[in-house]
């Protein structure tokens, strides 16, 4: 007996095995599923990596006997919840994403109605006799049993409402939550929180005195769904009230986006990808795209391209990163860039084509359609040939630095100097790296990567951000060097004009003045004559008397006093 113990304790802790030993006759499938559920619990509580990793290996070996035994498939659910492998979670409980379910309704409802009326007929006759009136046998009388109702109503009770039961709707909206998917995470947590609520009023009425339960018979459910641990739910009520932040925020950002208020979108996308409680992956990569188009809308190229690289940091093959960058390239008419990021946009709708299937899981959100991508793939090898064209005719060189840094032609060396600061400190190398400390990465293996991606595009665009200022500040000292010397020629143009209007206007003067002179000479020699004639009068009459008075001695007199 002891022989045979030994032997089911070793098939149970090496359960790779359990199919090729040879099973005794008194192990069935269903006690060795037990075995390995009830150790795999005991792992999973103790609430470490490698017991919770030793867990997940022993319910994979119990659902390869019983695939669909759904407390193995719960706890093989919480164990990779544990180990934050939540991509595997959406993958193994994809038909409870809300999101996917609407998707495929809409395809199945396209599919549907691109049918041939051929397909139509049988559905309405089904519809026809799901209709009709139920026939005579249907119709039969039956007496009424009061244990039978006393069963439907225990049944009723005792039964899930959902007959894969809560655990889905809570471990999956976990799981959505971590991969961006925020409002699937909403409907299934608050489905789930109902149902757990519901099934915890189930079970209080059913171990009421009010129930129908008799002091010999007790009634067990093995399939009633637990209450989840106090601690548990209100991590859940927790993450539920944080959802409805970053959802309200972005719903106010986009709302002001559409309302052309550009700069009021730019402020709410940055409290959720800048705020103290980190965001998840995927949805810090929409909303860094979101601020994207608002930078791009309100003129700011260089943070607009910086959102798009981190973005694609976070999401590689993101289509819509991808064409945005390109055209904020081709607008500043960086054509190098532009045609690398083409290049690499039509390996990727190649690889779709060719995978028949948009890159990713089937639970991810895409912007663009399967169908969509044969028309978008002809319109980029137009763009390319074009592009490749203008290079080849010498616009390589002619990027517009203005556009880049958001600077008027013309502008100052102040605001120069102050732009290039103010992109020089965003957009550091150094500091490329920082959103990631506030992202809540879906898988840790993956943060290497993202750090390598988002320092090469920074380094890339603070190498274009340099180039830029570099030759906006040779323009800005040619400008310059060539205002003073028209501001010296204007000055020696102003002088010459000085002197050449004094001149001018010094010769009329001297004329003036040698008119005056002539005319005052005229009139001094008018009144001398005048005085002379008066002289000479008098002059005689003096002579007379001096001769009757006998005075003939002579008189000296000045010859220049006599002259008339």
């Amino acid at each position: 007996m002891i022989h045979h113990y030994v032997s089911t304790t070793n098939m149970v802790s090496s359960p790779s095995h359990c199919c090729i030993e040879k099973k005794h006759w008194w192990l069935t499938n269903k006690k060795i599923v037990d075995m390995y559920v009830k150790d795999a619990r005991s792992l999973i509580a103790s609430q470490e990596q490698s017991n919770i990793a030793s867990a997940l290996n022993l319910l994979d070996a119990a659902l390869a006997l019983s695939p669909r035994f759904e407390m193995a498939l719960e706890l093989k659910a919480t164990a990779l919840l544990h180990l934050r492998r939540f991509k595997e979670v959406a993958d193994m409980l994809q038909d409870y994403i809300p999101s996917l379910s609407l998707k495929m309704a809409s395809d199945d409802s396209s599919v549907s109605s691109s049918s041939s009326d051929n397909n139509s007929q049988p559905l309405s006759r089904e519809r026809v006799k799901l209709l009709s009136v139920p026939t005579r046998s249907e119709q039969s009388f039956k007496c009424f049993s009061v244990s039978d109702l006393k069963k439907r109503v225990m049944a009723g009770i005792g039964k899930n409402r959902d007959k894969e039961g809560q655990w889905r709707y809570l471990v999956l909206g976990q799981a959505c939550c971590h991969l961006g998917l925020m409002e699937d995470a909403m409907a299934l947590l608050q489905t789930g929180k109902r149902l757990a609520s519901a099934a915890f009023r189930r079970e209080s009425v059913c171990w009421s005195d009010d129930s129908f339960t008799s002091s010999a018979v007790t009634f067990t459910f093995g399939n009633q769904p637990q209450t989840p641990p106090r601690a548990e739910s209100e991590s859940i009520c927790n993450l539920v009230s944080h959802i409805k932040l970053l959802l309200r925020r972005k719903t106010a950002a986009i709302a002001a986006a559409e309302a052309g208020l550009h700069s009021e979108a730019i402020r709410h996308f940055s409290k959720i990808v800048d705020g103290r409680r980190g965001a998840p992956q995927g949805f810090l990569a929409e909303c860094f795209m979101h601020r994207a188009s608002a930078y791009r809308s309100s003129g700011r190229i260089a943070e607009a391209i910086a959102d798009c690289n981190r973005t694609l940091a976070l999401d590689p093959s993101c289509i819509e990163a991808l064409s945005t960058r390109a055209s904020l390239f081709e607008t500043i008419r960086c054509l190098p860039d532009s045609l690398h990021d083409l290049e690499h946009l039509k390996l990727l709708y190649n690889s779709i084509l060719r995978d028949r299937k948009l890159p990713g899981p089937a639970w991810k959100r895409q912007n663009v359609g399967y169908g969509e991508i044969p028309g978008k793939l002809c319109s980029i090898a137009v763009k390319i040939q074009e592009q490749k064209q203008r290079v080849g005719s010498g616009e390589l060189g002619n990027v517009d630095y203005y556009a880049l840094m958001g600077l008027r032609r013309g502008c100052s060396r102040s605001e120069l100097e102050r732009a290039h600061l103010l992109l020089t400190l965003r957009h550091k190398p150094d500091k490329s790296t920082s959103f990631i400390d506030r992202c809540q990465l879906a898988d840790e293996r993956d943060i290497d990567s993202i750090k390598d991606r988002a320092k090469m595009s920074a380094l890339l665009l603070f190498r274009l951000i340099q180039r830029g200022y570099t030759n906006l500040m040779r323009l800005v000292l040619d400008e310059e060097a060539s205002e003073k010397q028209r501001k010296k020629s204007c000055a020696a143009n102003d002088v010459q004009l000085h002197q050449q209007h004094s001149i001018s206007s010094s010769k009329p003067k001297s004329v003036n003045v040698k008119m005056v002179k002539r005319n005052h000479h005229h009139q001094v020699e008018n009144k001398n004559n005048a005085f002379q004639g008066v002289f000479c009068r008098d002059l005689a009459v003096v002579g007379n008397l001096l001769s009757q008075a006998g005075f003939n001695r002579p008189i000296p007199v000045k010859y220049e006093a006599l002259s008339c």
